[in-house]
């Protein structure tokens, strides 16, 4: 279904139980108040450490039936000098109890290491290895290139090729890419600023709701995804709260 969902990385940060989380909210409800103030969330700790099923059905319970979640996958299949040679990992990780979350899978987000250059024969082994289904639920891949040698039209090619979204972003530590790759948007917003109460100004705010319609209606599925993250974190919950009003 064509729709603009926003969020955060994950629900558990100290900070927030100041800027966010209500006082009488307790810690082991705090996913099903975030998720009742958002429409997304993207999973960071599968990135370090695998969950296990019961987490993700776990998860899937205390969410409303319209959420999604976006899942970050392991590390040990991106941060490799040879892309090509993580199949085993990526399985291991797409065996891990993803299908718990039945229809709140969301996209599967792949971050590769800073210093992990563009490699056009690596790049489409690794995209080979991405399946394109779990079970009978077909798969969203986005991919989250951090160094400048992806600013290339090659790579934009090979992304389309394989249908794999690109991760767009506002860091002035990452490449910028403007093009979508994939059949949805994936945008992970991350110079929220610690002055500002919704981290970005508002009139900023509506210029990124604007980009996220004009996505919407570029995208074959029409299906975009603004997370607010990193920067000033502890904002992101009211960032994400006024873009979500703005639409």
């Amino acid at each position: 279904m064509a729709q603009i969902r926003a969020g955060i990385g994950g629900w558990d940060f100290a900070p927030w139980r100041d800027t966010f989380y209500p006082k009488e909210v307790p810690i082991k409800k705090q996913l099903e108040y975030a998720s009742s103030q958002l429409t997304s969330i993207e999973i960071n700790g599968t990135f370090y450490r695998s969950a296990k099923p019961e987490h993700f059905a776990s998860w899937a319970e205390k969410t409303p039936d319209d959420f999604i979640f976006s899942v970050k996958a392991t590390r040990y299949a991106t941060n490799r000098k040879v892309l090509a040679e993580a199949g085993e990992s990526i399985e291991r990780f797409m065996q891990s109890g993803l299908t718990e979350l039945g229809d709140k899978l969301g996209p599967i987000l792949w971050q590769l290491a800073n210093t992990k250059q563009f490699d056009a024969d690596d790049l489409e082994a690794f995209f080979k290895l991405l399946p394109a289904k779990l079970g009978k639920r077909k798969l969203q891949h986005v991919l989250d290139a951090r160094h400048d040698s992806f600013l290339d039209d090659a790579y934009l090619k090979l992304a389309r090729k394989y249908k794999v979204a690109t991760v767009i972003t506002d860091s002035p530590k990452f490449p910028h890419f403007e093009a979508l790759t994939g059949e949805f948007a994936y945008a992970r917003l991350m110079d929220a600023q610690i002055d500002i109460a919704t981290g970005y100004t508002k009139p900023a705010l509506k210029k990124w709701a604007t980009q996220a319609q004009d996505w919407q209606q570029q995208a074959k599925s029409g299906q975009v995804y603004v997370y607010f993250i990193n920067g000033a974190k502890e904002r992101a919950p009211a960032a994400a709260q006024h873009f979500l009003s703005l639409l």
